[in-house]
């Protein structure tokens, strides 16, 4: 198409100059003769003007056919050349076809030549850059065994909370906490996964260490307790991580999952309560027992003297063992964990969790302030607060109970509130002095102790506003002490449910004048019951890979089959051989797209050909809720960015130009694997035309000839 507006347009201006050439010697000639000669010339002319109409028409087709010859000779064979020759960058093993006039050949073959010779440095310099790598892919093995072996889970972050490494536990652990998706992976944020406010807060009290110590060798850590997805609670610790100047750069987070700690420590509270209790009952009927028989001295001494003994002896001996597993079970409790920092919201949370039970409804008041971090150990102060919640409940009938956390001046407040008659001080007193284990009289763990452990100070309120009772726990918040001076910037993409491929909602001039080499890319394909989109046509199939630091990760890749409603056709299978046996049972779009949605997040899309699959994605807007607002690169578009003068622009053309290997074409995963390595080797040849920014891309593939086609 493009030649043959360039041959028409070519043609046309020399026939154009041709004519204005022999109308100016006309002319010239006119200007020596008289008005009767000129006369006589014009009627000369007008006689045979079918003879200077053929004339002209001999001479359109002379030019033609040399312009054509011009063409086929030169300037076509040497457009290819030069893309050819461009080509040999990222293609080394690449030749070029001579072709067009005996020269160009000659040209053709020079440059064969040195692509020959570049080839056998190229290999070369290969050869030792494979050396380096399989250096580097031992120390990275080895470091990646080391954190396989490590009993915690591991994440290594930049101080932009991108992901750089993580290890198996980490992944397991994770997937848990959000209902087995593949929620972390390299170069995504960590934000999705845990707060941002809690990492910034750690970050924070790094800082304050680092100014406090003054170059101090004394490490720099910071702990605290997060809630994640599903109720899953981890024990985290942070430990920066210094660039060559000493400047944070970054973090590594190791995570303990925590939750059925907290759990079984609940069930064998509740397990041990009920032992104790009914134990103490059965000592009660033993020593009533012993009573009775004691009671009637008339039985023989033998017998009487040998039932004493060995009741006595084995109600003595188990009210010791009793005693000491509580006793124990409190000293463990004391020293369960050491205070943390712990977001005021998640520790309200936890309270929720472990005090919640059918007699006695537990709820988090309008007066919980999510900003009030505390310093606490959540473990013994929950226990504490779920043995008043017990006696509140059991010797108070108190059947509702809400908890409030609020800032006081210097001191976080945490109440509990609830109705009925005011309690009498010394019920309240009972209560806080003692044991947390029932009748564990040497228990080492109070109410009282638990509150002096925190610093803190206890306020009963019984005629408070309202009718309502508190009791007031006054604690000291856990406060930074200084700004983080590089700041974490995590914006959210907006949602919008209109469809356009180079003017998305999500689109920004920050976004935009990024770099093509510094963004995360994912890489997806779909297969289709068939090509009509808006004809009802369905997706039956997704696949995606991500891009990060310009390496395609075949690890961290989505591969989804699809039940569809409709049927599929014989042609659609005849593509992609995906049958009806192999869709039966397979999950629904509705449920599939919100993962791919989760997965693609916070990168630009890529796909060949992608007006076909956004469009597709576009209708089930409406359905599943879930809008792809991101920019999109299409590989169709941008090969004709970069091989204009190339008339076949399929994924397998442009493979084979490109020199990438055709490996499971025709299903999602394998086309959006070799559009991934078609999509690396193009950025480098979109580099050489000066295209290096995502807005120079979708510009450049909005001024090509398929970037019309509407579905």
């Amino acid at each position: 198409m493009i030649a043959k507006h360039r041959f028409g347009v070519g043609l046309t201006l020399l026939f154009a100059v041709q004519v204005l050439l022999v109308a100016a010697i006309f002319l010239a000639f006119s200007l020596d003769m008289t008005q009767a000669q000129r006369e006589l010339l014009r009627e000369m002319l007008l006689q045979r003007s079918a003879l200077w109409v053929a004339l002209a028409t001999l001479l359109l087709f002379a030019l033609g056919f040399g312009l054509k010859a011009l063409f086929k000779g030169y300037f076509t064979p040497i457009a290819r050349l030069s893309e050819d020759a461009v080509l040999l960058a990222a293609n080394p093993g690449h030749r070029m076809t001579p072709q067009g006039a005996r020269n160009v050949r000659v040209l053709t073959e020079k440059l064969n030549a040195l692509a020959a010779a570049h080839q056998t440095l190229h290999d070369d310099v290969q050869e030792k850059v494979e050396l380096a790598n399989r250096a580097l892919a031992e120390e990275k093995n080895r470091l990646a065994a080391l954190m396989a072996e490590l009993a915690l889970s591991v994440l290594v972050c930049n101080i932009e909370g991108h992901i750089l490494l993580y290890n198996t536990r980490a992944r397991r652990l994770l997937q848990t906490g959000h209902g087995g998706f593949e929620s972390i992976g390299l170069g995504r944020s960590v934000f999705g996964v845990i707060d941002r406010g809690l990492i910034l807060h750690a970050l924070e009290q790094i800082q304050h260490q680092l100014h406090k110590q003054a170059g101090g060798t004394a490490p720099l850590v910071c702990g605290f307790v997060a809630t994640l997805a599903e109720g899953l609670i981890v024990r985290a610790h942070m430990a920066p991580v210094f660039d060559s100047v000493h400047a944070l750069n970054g973090f590594v987070l190791t995570l303990e999952d925590i939750t059925r700690n907290v759990e079984a420590d609940s069930r064998r509270d509740a397990l041990v309560q009920s032992v104790t209790q009914d134990a103490r009952a059965t000592l009660a009927n033993i020593r009533a027992a012993v009573e009775a028989i004691q009671t009637y001295p008339d039985m023989s001494g033998a017998k009487r003297t040998q039932f004493t003994g060995i009741i006595d002896e084995e109600s003595k001996r188990l009210v010791c063992q009793i005693d000491r597993a509580a006793h124990q079970r409190d000293t463990d409790m004391d020293g369960h964990q050491e205070l943390e920092d712990m977001r005021g919201a998640d520790l309200i949370a936890l309270l929720l969790r472990r005090i919640g039970n059918p007699s006695l409804r537990v709820t988090s008041g309008n007066t919980v302030d999510a900003t009030l971090w505390l310093k606490v150990d959540s473990y013994a102060l929950t226990q504490a607060l779920a043995y008043l919640a017990q006696c509140l409940a059991g010797e108070a009938g108190v059947t509702e109970l809400s908890f409030g956390l609020y800032r006081d001046g210097g001191l976080a407040h945490l109440e509990l509130t609830w109705s009925g008659a005011p309690l009498s001080v010394d019920t309240l007193r009972r209560w806080e002095n003692a044991p947390l284990q029932s009748g564990a009289a040497d228990s080492v763990l109070t109410l009282n102790a638990v509150i002096a452990r925190h610093g803190g100070e206890a306020v009963y309120c019984p005629n408070s506003s309202g009718g309502a009772v508190r009791y007031r726990l006054m604690l000291r918040p856990s406060e930074p002490q200084s700004a983080l001076d590089v700041p974490l910037t995590h914006e959210g993409r907006p949602e919008f449910y209109d469809f356009d491929l180079f003017h998305r909602p999500g689109q920004s001039a920050e976004i935009d004048q990024s770099l093509l080499s510094q963004l995360s890319y994912t890489v997806f394909d779909t297969e289709t019951t068939g090509l009509q989109p808006a004809a009802g046509d369905e997706i039956i199939s997704i696949g995606a890979l991500r891009i990060v630091n310009g390496r395609l990760l075949q690890h961290e890749s989505f591969d989804r089959l699809i039940e569809p409603r409709g049927t599929l056709s014989a042609e659609s299978i005849a593509i992609h051989g995906i049958t009806h046996a192999m869709l039966r049972g397979q999950p629904s779009i509705e449920t599939v797209l919100p993962q791919f949605h989760r997965f693609a997040a916070d990168t630009v899309l890529v796909a060949h050909n992608a007006a076909f699959d956004m469009r597709f994605l576009q209708i089930l807007e409406a359905k599943t809720g879930v809008a792809f607002t991101q920019p999109v690169l299409d590989t169709l578009l941008l090969s004709q960015v970069i091989h204009p003068n190339q008339a076949e622009h399929s994924l397998e053309a442009i493979a084979g130009r490109l020199g990438v290997p055709i490996l499971g074409r025709h299903t999602a995963l394998g086309d959006a694997i070799v559009t991934g390595e078609v999509f690396l080797k193009m950025t480098r040849l979109l580099a050489e035309k000066g295209i290096v920014t995502l807005k120079d891309a979708r510009e450049a593939a909005e001024q090509t000839l398929y970037a019309r086609i509407r579905y």
